[in-house]
């Protein structure tokens, strides 16, 4: 999730009275971001880590019902984003460099940094280092190679949309998967990220009207009841999209269905936040370039809380309490997506390794007779959530 696919050039055409030059400047390499998807992109990470925060104080029922619904279309709405900026990705050497130094390689990083967290920050000596087995949060990276590289696919085949469907159906009746790689969420997340990839920049500026906006407000009151209600009825599980059905002590044959309401409920949620997310610049759109780190990160603060006992604290059982970790945790994460922590961990998250590469002399050819005008980032080139 990167930057917008607007085109090269200079426009003699005024830009519209409501938007100002800092809301379309370029960004590195003289490319335009769209301050929508920067704004979508923060205001979802926040949220990511208010979730995760929430997640370890799940003792009272509104807590449960807001993270119920967060859970509902902060993880849809990042991968629909991802697949929408993935449209371009193909099997070229620069693309597959990139998903290497843009997905592969934090992953490895972070995957053995937090396996040794657990390990002397919770006193696990017996606790390995294991690749396949994602810790926590980082699913998403295991998520977004296999997506990334199979995105040929999908834009190859007639029907993409009703293939993931069915694939991510398969995926809620069959235990047997595993745990490896987060199989079971790469399917049933997959669905998303085949939407993106279908998506134009009119389906999103449908998204922005005002009547979309005014409508969104019930259907989160609706949604916020439906989550209330649900709370003895529907196992966490389900919204998580990490087991099959049987898993989750249903028979077979409710997984095909709940996975359908569940993605149902996430399409319509993330379609309402999209439309509530702000369309011009604002004081965090910058942040969105960085919301990778923000997500890398926000988890160690996450698992030291777990280690340290620090959510049995009586004080996180009061509304003061925890509007008190709601607002850390979105502290936190926004301090994570600045510029100071990306200069300082771009080594490790946004690598430059063209040491590992062959050159593709071919490949620099065709960059440079290219026209401009005709240019667009390859989402593959880097990776941000």
């Amino acid at each position: 999730m990167t930057n917008s696919q607007r085109p090269y050039g200079n426009s003699r055409t005024p830009l519209p009275p409501a938007r100002t030059p800092e809301d379309s400047r370029p960004a590195p390499g003289g490319r335009r971001r769209d301050a929508f998807f920067d704004n979508a992109k923060y205001l979802a990470i926040v949220l990511v880590a208010v979730g995760h925060a929430w997640g370890q104080i799940l003792h009272d029922g509104a807590v449960e019902t807001a993270y119920r619904v967060v859970y509902t279309f902060h993880m849809p709405a990042f991968i629909l984003i991802s697949g929408y900026f993935s449209r371009s990705f193909d099997l070229r050497p620069r693309h597959i460099q990139r998903l290497i130094t843009g997905v592969v390689v934090p992953y490895v990083v972070f995957e053995t940094a937090y396996s040794l967290f657990a390990r002397y920050g919770n006193d696990e000596p017996e606790r390995g280092i294991t690749l396949l087995d994602p810790t926590y949060h980082l699913w998403f990276l295991c998520a977004l190679f296999v997506w990334r590289l199979t995105t040929p696919v999908w834009k190859t085949i007639r029907h993409p949309l009703p293939v993931s469907l069915v694939l991510a159906a398969l995926g809620s009746v069959s235990p047997q998967i595993g745990d490896d790689l987060e199989l079971q969420r790469v399917l049933q997340f997959l669905p998303f990220f085949v939407l993106g990839l279908t998506l134009r920049p009119e389906h999103f500026r449908m998204v922005k009207r005002r009547s979309v906006r005014l409508l969104s407000v019930p259907v989160f009151v609706a949604v916020a009841v439906a989550a209330w209600w649900t709370i003895p009825h529907l196992r966490l599980g389900w919204l998580y999209h990490s087991d099959a059905a049987q898993e989750l002590g249903a028979a077979w044959w409710a997984g095909p269905l709940v996975v359908a309401a569940t993605l149902g409920c996430s399409l319509v949620t993330t379609v309402c936040f999209f439309a509530w997310v702000p369309r011009r610049r604002m004081w965090f759109t910058a942040l969105g370039a960085g919301t990778v780190y923000g997500y890398l990160l926000h988890a160690f603060l996450v698992r030291a809380g777990n280690y340290t006992d620090f959510y049995d604290q009586p004080a996180l059982r009061e509304p003061l309490g925890v509007l008190g970790l709601t607002l850390f945790a979105a502290a936190a994460v926004t301090l994570m997506c600045t510029r100071p922590v990306q200069r300082a961990l771009r080594c490790v998250v946004e690598p430059r390794m063209d040491w590992a590469f062959r050159q593709d002399a071919g490949g620099a050819v065709r960059v440079r007779e290219r026209p401009r005008t005709a240019e667009v980032r390859a989402p593959g080139e880097k990776v941000s959530v």
